[in-house]
């Protein structure tokens, strides 16, 4: 079998320091070039995975305009797109597409599908969620109408990344929407270590929706150490936080995850010198921060569609306290590998009990259900399916 993988232009592979879906597509390749299959990946140019054929329109990566407006970054994503597409079509040997870009792929390829020499494709969902009540009462636009549009979807096929968040689809997609596949790491990147240090971690972007303040809120009030890492509307190191920061003209205080930061954590990180920013944090830094950690808190207050940093810090044997959103109970066992908190009063409660789980089950939850090679057997079984379905439509 021989696959186009076309990852979004904004993150070159290997992913270096921040990178969510480019984690997932990386993992992905890996696992697929161990069962033997033919990979081709299409993203941007900036580097390239050794022994990979890569094509790229951009030479460079494109993150940097991912914060602007839509009008000024579709022309990027499309004509990435139309780029992958042509190379495909004049190529002529792949036997499926597996398209990894948010919100734009469906429609883009529910049309390609129906011209000569594109092969089928199964687009992934990795997020946001299909839009509920509460992104409507945060003023967030609807972003069902597009896929309950689709009127014909030729070959084109779907999944998501849990359970809970195919729940929720629209229910016009649901005759293309197969089986949810799970993401994935590679579990040799992550070392295990049993023997914790005294010392709480967060580890995502910052915005309202991963509810990093609760995790500072009761750490400040059971006098815990907390450590917090992540980018603050794309910054990445304490040093330009803090200028931009003690900047009242700076740019960035219209950028909300940089008003979550400065409105709702900095308090704490002033008044408690036990809560500190660790920065955007990669490679060995990134492994040995995760490990020696006595638990992941991530009391998110969305559906959080999946949740990587959950099975990194597993993965390390580092037990996770979650709010039991989304797909938090398709991975975390409570009681074995970490504790599902229904609110606030039950997530402090849980934090104080993170010594009660063994640093071991963590690990095997890991190895038994989210590794690299797991998910490259289950989206093989995916591809098939979907070549299936094309040949009976023939």
């Amino acid at each position: 079998m021989k696959v186009a993988i076309i990852a979004p232009p904004w993150l070159a592979l290997p992913v270096k320091g921040y990178g969510g879906i480019e984690l997932v597509i990386e993992s992905l390749v890996y696992g697929l070039r161990k069962q033997g299959v033919d990979v081709e990946v299409f993203g941007n140019g900036d580097h390239k995975i050794r022994g990979v054929k890569t094509h790229s329109l951009y030479k460079t990566e494109q993150f940097s305009q991912i914060h602007k407006p839509y009008y000024e970054i579709l022309p990027i994503l499309n004509a990435h797109l139309e780029f992958a597409l042509n190379k495909i079509r004049e190529d002529g040997s792949f036997d499926i597409i597996h398209d990894h870009n948010t919100l734009i792929g469906p429609s883009f390829f529910a049309l390609a599908t129906h011209l000569p020499k594109v092969p089928p494709v199964l687009h992934t969902f990795h997020g946001p969620p299909f839009s509920n009540k509460e992104m409507f009462d945060q003023g967030i636009p609807d972003n069902r109408p597009q896929l309950e549009q689709l009127r014909d979807m030729g070959h084109m096929y779907m999944v998501t990344i849990s359970e809970a968040m195919a729940k929720t689809a629209p229910k016009q997609i649901k005759s293309h929407l197969l089986p949810a596949v799970h993401n994935a790491i590679r579990l040799d990147q992550f070392p295990f270590e049993e023997h914790k240090g005294d010392y709480y971690i967060t580890l995502a972007r910052f915005h309202p929706d991963k509810g990093q303040h609760i995790a500072a809120k009761y750490a400040a009030k059971f006098n815990k150490r907390l450590r917090m890492a992540g980018t603050i509307a794309g910054i990445g190191n304490s040093h330009k936080l803090l200028l931009e920061l003690s900047n009242p003209l700076s740019i960035y205080r219209t950028n909300q995850e940089f008003r979550y930061y400065s409105d709702k954590i900095l308090p704490y990180t002033l008044q408690y010198g036990k809560i500190t920013y660790a920065g955007n944090l990669s490679g060995a830094r990134k492994m040995k921060f995760i490990s020696h950690a006595k638990a992941l808190l991530f009391p998110i207050e969305w559906e959080e569609p999946f949740g990587m940093a959950v099975i990194e810090a597993l993965a390390c044997g580092t037990p996770v306290v979650a709010m039991k959103r989304g797909s938090m109970p398709e991975i975390i066992q409570h009681g074995v590998n970490g504790f599902l908190a229904e609110n606030e009063k039950e997530f402090a409660e849980y934090m104080l009990r993170v010594g009660e789980i063994d640093p071991k089950a963590c690990r095997e939850s890991v190895e038994q259900q989210f590794s690299a090679e797991t998910m490259a057997q289950n989206y093989l079984a995916r591809y098939e399916d979907v070549l299936r379905r094309t040949k009976k439509r023939h």
